[in-house]
């Protein structure tokens, strides 16, 4: 094996170990990064004699280590998580009072899922049989708990009033 190949194996050992922590939980990130990481400290030996060998083990215990020491830090995983919070809800069904047969407008594309606009409250509502495009006139066919399903009908906006 030539060094070049010997530090690359070590180096991808010990990266999987890294992403073991941070990213890959499960184990299999870890094996690899041990089998790695063992095979290369192994081949050194064969190839340079253990005062070399010692040296390598050494030092990919160390960065292990090292690695280990920074992500068990509380600092480092700030960095990793989320500090947002989401203040979107559930729909309020008992304040919108949505029944059967009401008719609203939707604000966003129900792809199949969107906002809709029912007596001047934004709810969120679920298209049932396609795709309805912005601006378009809808009626709920269904209230299950907090899921409102609804179907476009016909827009009466533009009929020309009967004489």
């Amino acid at each position: 094996m030539t060094p070049t190949l010997l530090i690359i194996v070590l180096v991808l050992g010990v990266l999987l170990f890294a992403l073991e922590i941070v990213a890959l939980p499960g184990g299999i990130a870890g094996a690899f990064g041990l089998l790695l990481t063992g095979f290369g400290v192994w081949q050194s030996y064969l190839i340079w004699g253990p005062t070399i060998g010692n040296t390598i083990l050494c030092i990919c215990a160390g960065i292990i280590i090292v690695l280990l020491a920074i992500f068990l830090k509380a600092k480092t995983w700030k960095r990793f998580s989320l500090d947002e919070e989401s203040d979107s809800v559930v729909n309020q069904i008992d304040q919108v009072a949505l029944a059967v047969g009401a008719r609203g407008t939707t604000v966003a594309r129900l792809a199949p899922t969107g906002k809709a606009l029912f007596d001047g409250q934004l709810v969120e509502v679920h298209a049932i049989n396609k795709f309805i495009d912005p601006d378009r006139p809808i009626e709920v066919v269904a209230v299950d708990g907090y899921r409102i399903d609804v179907c476009e009908v016909a827009d009466t906006r533009f009929d020309k009033p009967q004489d």
